[in-house]
């Protein structure tokens, strides 16, 4: 699919209150002799305007910025103002104990044109991902080896001068282009809170090997990725909005780009909205504008783990989030990564067009060849969700591969209501292992269940469960295939007339009670088994 033709499909004249093109920025030629001098802070704040930052829009203000930041960091900390205005600013580099505090009605403006700081040299570990998480040099925010830095509203970062990695645009790998609005590497007490972020570029937020990291109350409307959280340690996400029809919404990754596998842990994602069906910039300017079918968006804007993964995801908590028009929870490990004590609770979800749960063990294994091996998804407890109108052709999936088997996994408490529609001919298919491809839900094609799939699993337990379909569909709610360890309580399921509730294959030690239309039952063995058997 290709990208839409317009960046934002509306005039950012009416979002910026100022136009900002390549050819209309100039750099300030007459710099007030206060900011030449170095003005003092008032109270520890620092206006961006008192070092000669005009706020129109035209002049390029990355100077002025910088020269603010670097006087707050030079008096031991403090807070930089940005005024009402639009600063056009190509790569401004934060300090240490100094915050970045947007006002109401300014913004930064990512500037047009190739004059964003260079990339970094490339490395050794470059291939184990891709080139945008390799880099943070080449943003529009960026800080390294930083600690107690803080970006907060409720102003707003436009990214339309930034890369978004592929079609019409900057090319994300010419010189001096940049790629993201905030790029973080090695920082630690970092705030994020209160503004927005349009159209962010590859990322709207880059966070590698960030540690004590709080995201809160954002709203992103972008064209990529809205946040990657990377090989971080302590984050707390909370009461942020994302729209992002072409990519991931919050994403946690355990990628290889600081040279090793260093896990992403203990992180709580609570109270956000997630979508991939909103017009870019709609959200933002309240229209709440809907793509059409003609346009070209692939609706993601999901919460996802992966697909980078070789240090782990450990110890993760996800609640009381909202998932509409988009992608289901997609956890993935493919690249050697430990996924491992999970919990995901009270989420509700609307139109989702694949599965509403993605669960893969993988072995794409992009790493050292000599250190990288299938890794571990286990000790997962997902409950209390409730889906409406979930893609027909999809059913959630828990997928491992031979000889590593996804452990230990519960899900409780859930309903969900998909299209339905399914045929007899997607109920016989026998989907492939792919191991190596890389993890989406729609990698295997059409699912032979229309409810879960389940597929080289040891310990699931699933109760209070109820499955629906719109329409009619000749497939079985439940399939199981090399599946040891499977307790089913309280199931309800839609079947049509003559379709089984589940279908066993190479299952041992089921169990299932209190549900209907099967009879409760225990199989030591069970292959090639219908239940109920007389619809078999």
């Amino acid at each position: 699919m290709s990208a839409p033709k317009s960046d934002t499909r509306r005039d950012f004249f009416r979002l910026a209150g100022a136009g900002v093109t390549g050819a209309a920025l100039t750099v300030g030629a007459a710099t007030p002799a206060a900011a030449q001098t170095g003005p003092s802070a008032s109270h520890g704040v620092f206006s961006v305007r008192d070092f000669g930052a005009s706020g129109d829009g035209r002049t390029l203000d990355t100077a002025a910025v910088n020269k603010a930041i670097a006087a707050a960091g030079a008096a031991g900390g403090g807070t930089v103002r940005f005024p009402a205005g639009t600063y056009a600013c190509f790569s401004i580099h934060l300090q240490s104990n100094v915050e970045l505090h947007l006002e109401r009605g300014a913004t930064i403006v990512a500037a047009e044109g190739a004059q964003y700081d260079q990339a970094e040299p490339k490395t050794a570990w470059d291939a184990y991902q891709d080139y945008g998480h390799n880099h943070w040099h080449n943003s529009l925010l960026w800080g390294e080896d930083l600690h107690d830095v803080s970006i907060t509203g409720p102003g707003r970062i436009y990214g339309k001068g930034l890369s978004k990695g592929y079609g019409p645009g900057p090319k994300t790998e010419d010189p001096g282009v940049g790629n993201k609005s905030i790029a973080l590497k090695n920082c630690r007490n970092v705030i994020l809170r209160d503004f927005s972020i349009l159209q962010g570029g590859w990322f709207g937020i880059l966070a590698t090997g960030v540690d004590n990291l709080t995201i809160d109350n954002l709203v992103i409307d972008t064209n990529r990725d809205g946040m990657d959280i990377d090989c971080c340690r302590n984050v707390r996400v909370s009461n942020c909005t994302v729209n992002s029809p072409w990519d991931d919404g919050i994403v946690l990754k355990s990628s290889y780009a600081l040279g090793t596998a260093r896990p992403t842990e203990n992180v709580t994602i609570t109270n956000c909205y997630l979508s991939g069906y909103w017009q870019l910039g709609s959200v933002i300017d309240g229209s709440w504008k809907k793509y059409g079918p003609g346009d070209h968006i692939f609706g993601t804007g999901r919460i996802k783990f992966g697909t980078e993964s070789n240090g782990g995801f450990i110890n993760i908590a996800i609640a009381n989030c909202v998932f509409e028009g988009c992608q289901g929870f997609a956890l993935e490990t493919v690249d050697g990564a430990l996924l491992e004590d999970v919990s995901i609770t009270n989420i509700t979800m609307r139109n989702i067009i694949s599965a509403p749960l993605f669960l893969r063990l993988g072995a794409r294994l992009r790493g050292p060849q000599e250190t990288t091996k299938p890794g571990t998804l286990r000790r997962v407890n997902i409950g209390n969700i409730v889906c409406w109108n979930s893609s027909g052709k999809y059913c959630s999936v828990l997928s491992g591969i031979p000889g590593s088997s996804i452990e230990d996994v519960s899900i409780h408490d859930i309903l969900v209501v998909s299209e339905g529609g399914g045929t007899a001919e997607q109920a016989a298919l026998e989907l492939p292992e792919d191991e190596s491809k890389y993890p989406e839900p729609s990698m295997f094609g059409s699912t032979p269940a229309y409810g879960f799939y389940v597929r080289h699993v040891k310990g699931l337990s699933m109760s209070n469960i109820r499955l629906k379909t719109e329409n009619a569909d000749a497939r079985p709610a439940i399939h199981l295939e090399d599946v040891d360890g499977a307790d089913f309580f309280r199931i309800q399921a839609q079947t049509s007339a003559g379709v089984p509730v589940f279908t066993l294959h190479q299952v041992e030690n089921f169990a299932i009670r209190y549900s209907e239309p099967v009879a409760d039952t225990r199989l030591p063995k069970a292959d090639k088994i219908t239940l109920p058997k007389e619809n078999g």
